[in-house]
């Protein structure tokens, strides 16, 4: 009964989280970034999922996860955004 929240979109975004902090384990010699791609492409499904299934509460738990793992492409695209609405 307590645990009728682990659904398969939770429980992807804790698989989605494992692997994560597995791949940023091992040295990149691109700085981790096409690993952070991927992950992106793989995440932002899930995050579509788990808001559909459990309402935006999850989907902005599940969102606050990413940024806080993906933080350096998350700095960059605000970087990106500035310059040009700066224009």
């Amino acid at each position: 009964m307590g645990l009728a929240f682990l659904s398969d979109p939770v429980v992807l975004i804790g698989l989605w989280v494992v692997l994560a902090f597995a791949l940023a384990a091992f040295p990149s010699t691109d700085n981790h970034w096409r690993r952070a791609y991927i992950l992106m492409a793989i995440g932002f499904p899930i995050l579509f999922w788990i808001t559909w299934e459990h309402g935006v509460f999850y989907g902005l738990l599940g969102l606050i996860a990413g940024v806080s793992i993906l933080r350096w492409p998350v700095y960059f695209l605000w970087q990106w955004i500035k310059n040009k609405v700066a224009r």
